[in-house]
């Protein structure tokens, strides 16, 4: 799955940065949490059973089997290792360092094996009716089978075994706390034997974008149009039938949609059949899919648009309701169709679906989801329209496609048991999105941006208090959608592109393919993964890893230079510089990867607390080239200084550059080095040439006034007047028109210095985007390019007032390019006057912005003070009201929780958000309210200790009086 909102970026990268300290995973939109269980009469729909894959019916002497089973009673818990599967609750078992608690799983004694799901969705009534029939294994002697259910009415439900009716109507009881329904009989069904579970069930097509949901949409002539979409991951397929509803549990799924006529039916394998059932009404089935997890079944019903092509062994098309250009899917179409080839090859195994649909979803609170066959997106994510998109754009949806079609293999095909494996699906669909991509579009340089892009979106989040390991233990469903977070996919993705160096990239892949054909169709764990590679490589991969994966946090390496040697010495970095022994006791294995003169040496390895290191020729010499490990370095002054004078040599990387001043930044932050050494680092920087290491600059000195933003109005306005002397130069250099000779990159580069430029009191380029934006709200719609339409909005905004706020309000209305539509209703909250303040306060709960989008205007306050301050007002006083809207059960409410807060930078506000929460239930977002307060922590302990220093260095620099 990818997580749209997976950071707090700018819309673009021609748009300022926003602070890597403000970079948060905005995760799913919540659902209400409630059930509603009763005995009522329903009615069953027909079923038709047609296989597609034949069924492989596992023994029940199966390991599997075996190790589920308890000598207590039938209560299944899991933990990290497949021979300690079994546990009770009052055991815990201390693995590699992380605490490894029971889980709250289902009794095991039965096993799904297959589901035949036939839905009828009601548009008038905003509900629908159900018939799940369970094909069940039984492991031992039963009286009661449990399974998930979550806001269903099960109107009845039936047992079968052997060919006879064990019950025809057993006692429901439901446990909300665990969202689980228990049928109890009196007739016992026999250890080794058949049974069935035929449940007739009704559930409400919800509004929340989980479970089967409704999702509505303009129509060309301006009606609103409804469909009924699905949302399962990680929890929610209970929301959609009953079900066995965790990931180890594996079974084959039949479906059938009825619906009207007109009515296009998707579900995740191709059709079986079709049949009328009304006159009006068609029952589709579709063909039995392989094994595969619950949170994987999708279905759709609506009136849909399509394109197809046939470029890959099997059909591939792109959906989209009406309203929407279906050929805005072609770019998608057609890459999704090359990716699946070359997954195949490079992977070693088959995609082994009868069919690929993307479809275009209008309210989805993901980026996209991985369902297998049919993979749903948020509109902008899918649909791209080449003339009016920006290369940002471009390069995210080829990011978002791959990424999703990863999936196919790695948490499709081959799935974690657990979600404390979550990574092993979004690490590795994340890393392949990046190595696609690259060799897609190798002009895109994407190695070079993963280093100022995810490698620093992990290292931000790790370096707080609050994070937590790569293997998480999640006991509870309310705890798994926390993990869809900077750790699971960016620090796992880090912690795969980190192996794939040291083993080199082709024994890394030759791992992948043995691990993926070794667990087709079946679950794994980290250590699955380990051991393919260790097989491959003929290394102790288990023994070098399972740090990286089982405890929190990395390490800063300081460095101390002697005559001929330099010495080494690694602690936990955390961002509020407070680092206590006790949290400081593990030792990673740092891949030092030392460049000097000669090349880069990859076989020096710290293992140890401290070591020393002889380098010859001290003149130049660089840890971790090109970033690939997950580390800080800490020179010395000088040495940083001996550093930036290679870089203008071109002695490092472009990696290196921008991994050097990333690393600088974050020392700086710390306390390990002064933040005006960091400014006059920067400032030595001004001859760089290279996108991906001006991308960092900037956001270096978004950081710091970030953290400065309630300072003193002097520093603030001389930290904007050292950003515009850094970045202006070059921007008017490079220029802002935009021609067909512009590569991909250079677009980019272009859009981020005018925009950095402008929004820092660029008067030249603020007249210049003025006039662009007067030109182009007049109707001239070639004003503005696309790559720079966020910030010539930002620019208005700012620097304007009501009237051009009413006009990005009425081009937000009217605009019929979802593109178009995020750009504006971002930049609303630039303005800073206290009436359009509130009118954008107001706007996200007026209806008028879907569900899905309400954080966007909210992070657009978060650029000045007034609007941070107004935020946490908003939130407090409608606190109520957000939470119902956005309950915790998902992760969309623990989002807004840190946008309306994390921008805070002093102890006075720090106090203030620990105040109003202290008699919240934070049940579903205390991992975000954590982060967001340890993020308050370390920038009121930055500017406590740098204040007076970044006051000197700006004044002393001529940057104010």
């Amino acid at each position: 799955m990818n997580r749209s909102l997976f950071a707090l970026r700018a819309a673009c990268r021609g748009a300022q940065k926003i602070p890597s300290s403000a970079r948060s995973q905005l995760n799913r939109q919540p659902t209400q949490n409630f059930a509603s269980h009763q005995l009522l009469s329903g009615r069953s729909y027909p079923s038709k059973l047609r296989p597609f894959y034949q069924q492989s019916s596992r023994p029940l002497s199966d390991p599997r089997l075996i190790r589920l089973r308890l000598r207590g009673p039938p209560v299944r818990y899991c933990s990290y290792r497949r021979n300690n599967m079994c546990r009770t609750h009052a055991t815990a078992e201390v693995t590699g360092g992380v605490n490894i608690q029971a889980r709250e799983l289902l009794p095991t004694n039965v096993i799904p094996r297959h589901y035949h799901v036939t839905l009828e969705p009601d548009f008038k009534k905003l509900t629908f009716d159900g018939t799940v029939l369970i094909d069940l294994d039984v492991a031992d002697d039963s009286k009661s089978i449990s399974l998930h259910t979550l806001e269903l009415d099960i109107h009845n439900a039936k047992v079968l075994s052997g060919g006879q009716t064990v019950s025809s109507s057993p006692k429901v009881s439901y446990n909300e706390d665990t969202q689980t329904t228990t049928l109890d009989f009196d007739n016992a069904i026999s250890k080794g034997s058949k049974a069935q579970l035929e449940i007739k069930f009704t559930g409400q097509l919800n509004d929340k974008m989980a479970g089967f949901y409704r999702s509505t949409y303009k129509n060309p002539d301006g009606s609103e149009g409804i469909m009924a979409v699905s949302q399962m991951e990680p929890t929610d397929a209970r929301r959609a039938f009953p079900c066995f509803d965790e990931p180890s549990l594996k079974a084959e799924f039949t479906v059938t949609l009825i619906a009207d006529k007109k009515l296009t039916c998707l579900s995740n394998m191709d059709v079986a059949s079709e049949a009328e059932v009304e006159s009006n009404k068609k029952a589709v089935t579709f063909n039995k899919s392989p094994l595969m997890s619950t949170y994987l079944v999708a279905f759709i019903v609506g009136e849909l648009n399509c394109i197809e092509t046939n470029e890959f062994r099997v059909p591939v098309r792109v959906y989209a309701p009406p309203g929407q250009d279906i050929e805005h899917g072609r770019f998608s179409l057609n890459l999704a169709a090359k990716t699946l080839a070359f997954y195949e090859k490079v992977f070693g195994i088959e995609f082994p679906l009868p069919k690929m649909d993307q479809v275009a979803i209008p309210d989805f609170a993901q980026g996209a989801m991985e369902n297998w066959g049919l993979v749903t997106y948020r509109v902008v994510d899918l649909l791209l329209d080449e003339a009016g998109s920006g290369a940002a754009t471009k390069e995210r949806v080829a990011e978002v496609v791959q990424h999703e079609l990863a999936h196919q293999w790695f948490g499709n095909l081959v799935t974690m048991d657990w979600w404390d494996g979550l990574w092993l699906n979004e690490g590795f669909a994340t890393w392949a999105s990046w190595y696609s991509c690259n060799v897609f579009y190798p002009e895109w340089k994407v190695w070079e941006s993963y280093v100022t892009d995810n490698l620093q979106r992990a290292l931000a989040l790790d370096s707080l208090r609050s994070s937590h390991p790569i293997e998480v233990p999640v006991k509870r469903a309310d705890e798994i959608n926390q993990i869809f977070d900077a750790i699971s996919y960016s620090k796992g993705s880090c912690v795969l592109r980190m192996i794939s160096t040291y083993l080199g990239e082709d024994t890394f892949l030759e791992g992948v393919r043995r691990y993926l054909k070794k667990h087709a169709y079946g679950n794994t764990e980290t250590g699955d993964l380990w051991a393919s590679l260790g097989e491959a490589s003929g290394k102790s991969v288990e023994e070098v890893m399972d740090v990286w994966t089982k405890h929190i946090g990395f390490p800063v390496v300081t460095v101390t230079e002697k005559d001929d040697s330099i010495h080494l010495k690694q602690n936990r970095f955390l961002r509020t510089g407070d680092t206590k022994p006790e949290e400081d006791k593990v030792i990673f294995p740092v891949f030092l990867n030392l460049r000097t003169k000669d090349g880069v040496d990859t076989e020096l390895t710290l293992d140890k607390r401290e070591d020393t290191l002889k380098v010859s020729g001290k003149d130049f010499f660089k840890l971790n080239a090109n970033h690939a490990g997950l580390y800080r370095t800490s020179y010395s002054p000088e040495r940083l200084e001996k550093l930036g004078e290679a870089a203008k040599k071109g002695l490092l990387s472009v990696e290196d550059r921008a991994g050097m001043i990333a690393d600088a930044g974050a020392l700086a932050t710390s306390g390990y080095q002064k933040t005006s050494g960091v400014l006059s680092l920067l400032k030595g920087f001004d001859s760089e040439t290279e996108f991906v290491v001006w991308n960092e600059l900037i956001s270096r000195v978004a950081t710091v006034q970030g953290a400065w933003t309630f300072e003193d109005k002097a520093v603030r306005d001389g930290l904007e007047a050292f950003q515009r002397e850094l970045v202006s130069p070059k921007a008017h250099e490079k220029g802002w028109t935009f021609t067909e000779k512009d590569g991909h990159i250079e677009q980019q580069f272009k859009a981020m210095l005018f925009g950095a430029a402008g929004l820092s009191g660029d008067q030249v380029i603020i007249k210049a985007a003025k006039e662009m934006f007067t030109k182009y709200m007049a109707g001239d719609k070639s004003a503005i390019h696309p790559n720079i339409r966020s910030s010539v909005f930002s620019m208005a905004l700012k620097y304007g007032g009501k009237e051009e706020y009413d006009a990005v309000l009425n081009f937000y209305r009217t605009s019929k390019n979802a593109d178009e539509r995020n750009t504006a209703l971002r930049i609303l909250g630039r303005a800073k006057q206290p009436e359009l303040i509130k009118q954008t306060l107001d706007l996200m709960f007026s209806g008028e912005v879907k569900d899905q989008d309400i954080y966007m205007p909210a992070s657009g306050l978060r650029t000045h003070p007034e609007g941070i301050e107004a935020l946490f007002t908003w939130m407090t006083s409608n606190w109520d009201a957000l939470y119902k809207k956005l309950p915790p059960a998902l992760s969309m409410l623990g989002a807004m929780v840190n946008i309306c807060t994390s921008t805070y930078t002093t102890k006075e506000q720090l106090e203030k958000v620990e105040k109003f929460f202290a008699d919240k239930n934070t049940n579903g977002f205390d991992k975000s309210l954590a982060q967001s307060l340890d993020a308050i922590r370390s920038k009121t302990a930055w500017v406590d200790r740098d204040r007076e220093d970044v006051a000197a260095w700006v004044k002393e620099n001529g940057y104010s009086s």
